[in-house]
């Protein structure tokens, strides 16, 4: 379908692209191009995989822009509506700034400047942006209500809490859950837009201001979800301090449409944040456990360090509930607090360039595992991820969205699992599992990144990792 996305470019601008490269994909299925022409200009070209998500999106984005919302223009679509071409807001997100901007008390005044605005634009996305909006084109429901929340719970518990192996009850977490639904609903169903997924990955730096994406599966909903989907996004990790401040610059830019009881405004940010994590939680679930990201899976126990915030809030009134997410939390799988190894081996996880040659054996033994990772497509090829690395968003996207490198793993996975529990048995105290790709940065990294990852979850600190990146110069010891 990249043909159709090229015409609508040619109907948008005239030209015929110059170049065409496929982006990073996240959590979904959409396709995304980025189409340039020989003079410089560009656009986003996205293809969906359903009809009416595509139609709730345009339509969402045409109501935000006639209300003067930062988010992209829609140029031109398809005349079936799967394909349509979009406003180019470059390749920084909020999220990619953060970890850059981190000092001990929070961000520096830039990025901290960026949070401000994004959270001061809120009220306006879900007042201005609810007003004359057709919510019967919301996908793939119109309100956050009673149906909504029970998908969301039991999207928590068919591809999160089954994942775990823990035995549960149906009928006494059905309860719970019922319970959980009405104090949720308490007060009525809000006429407000719900964005639904109002996070740092989905803000875009450009122009030196927050624009907003991704906004496909708002629907009409309560203003205090959004606020917690942001200052609670496990991956962001703000401070409390931070979490703190940004609730009152809501606040403050909230008073433009209403003032809301402080007391019961705190108490439906702590049941939301509760709500919240265990939709991620799911969500991780269904993209990491079914669908093997890895990024997916990696960010798991930052959403369980999240859950240990909210506990209280289930404890005091879902405790069946509260006891499963309390048994989650405890696991060593998930919250890094494994003993120390049981055994005497270490394996040494390493990637590097195949120019500077295999790395050596320090131990001496000789052997070892080496994956050449040359046979899956090279991110370095693409100018914007040149000066990346296989730690960052945008390779891990790429290198996850072309779908090579899960099945390459699983097969490195099957190997070393096997040679580990043999060493274990046999008293051996070193093994090494080198990675390596054409400049050591990109493919390789991601594939040792994730190796040690693997390694640490099933092997649950029973062996010793070491993880180097040779030719960035990093150890690390998990």
């Amino acid at each position: 379908m990249e043909h159709i996305l090229e015409s609508l470019f040619c109907e948008h601008t005239g030209h015929i692209p110059a170049k065409v490269d496929k982006l990073a994909g996240a959590g979904s299925n959409r396709s995304y191009y980025r189409l340039t022409d020989n003079d410089g200009n560009s656009a986003i070209g996205v293809i969906g995989t359903n009809r009416d998500e595509n139609r709730a999106f345009l339509a969402i984005d045409a109501q935000l822009l006639s209300k003067g919302i930062s988010v992209p223009e829609v140029y031109a679509v398809s005349t079936d509506g799967m394909c349509y071409l979009q406003q180019d807001l470059g390749d920084t997100s909020l999220f990619s700034l953060l970890e850059g901007a981190r000092h001990p008390d929070g961000f520096d005044s830039k990025v901290m400047s960026l949070l401000e605005q994004t959270v001061a634009a809120l009220p306006d996305i879900q007042y201005k942006g609810a007003q004359g909006l057709d919510f019967t084109k919301c996908f793939p429901s119109e309100s956050f209500d009673r149906q909504g929340i029970m998908w969301d719970l039991n999207y928590f518990k068919y591809c999160f809490l089954k994942g775990t192996g823990i035995d549960f009850n149906e009928a006494a977490l059905e309860a719970d859950f019922i319970r959980f639904a009405d104090l949720l609903l308490e007060g009525g169903l809000s006429d407000t837009f719900m964005f639904r997924d109002f996070q740092a990955r989905n803000v875009m730096v450009f122009q030196d201001r927050p624009w907003f994406i991704d906004f496909q599966g708002g629907r009409r909903g309560p203003i205090e979800y959004d606020l917690v989907s942001f200052i609670r996004q496990a991956r962001a990790a703000y401070p409390e301090s931070v979490r703190e401040h940004l609730i009152e610059v809501y606040l403050d830019s909230l008073s433009k449409y209403r003032t809301p009881d402080s007391v019961l405004f705190r108490r439906r940010i702590d049941l939301f944040a509760a709500m919240r994590t265990l939709q991620v939680l799911g969500a991780y679930g269904y993209r990491g456990f079914f669908e093997r990201k890895s990024h997916f899976l990696s960010s798991i126990p930052a959403a369980i360090k999240g859950l240990d915030e909210v506990l209280p809030v289930f404890k005091g009134c879902c405790p069946y509930l509260a006891g499963l997410l309390a048994q989650i939390s405890e696991m060593p799988r998930f919250n890094g607090n494994a003993s120390r190894p049981a055994t005497g081996l270490t394996v040494h996880v390493s990637s590097f360039s195949y120019r500077q040659g295999i790395p050596d054996d320090v131990s001496g033994n000789g052997g070892g595992f080496v994956f050449d990772c040359r046979g899956m497509h090279n991110p370095g090829l693409y100018e914007q991820y040149k000066k990346l690395t296989g730690n960052d968003t945008g390779v891990i996207g790429f290198l996850e969205e072309r779908g090579e490198v899960q099945p390459f793993l699983e097969s490195a996975y099957a190997m070393v699992d096997a040679s580990v529990r043999k060493y274990i048995e046999r008293g051996y105290s070193s093994l090494c599992v080198n990675f390596g790709c054409t400049g050591g940065h990109h493919r390789s990294v991601y594939c040792a990144n994730h190796m040690a990852s693997h390694l640490k979850e099933v092997f649950n600190g029973n062996v010793t990792i070491v993880l180097e990146h040779r030719e960035l110069g990093t150890t690390t010891e998990l």
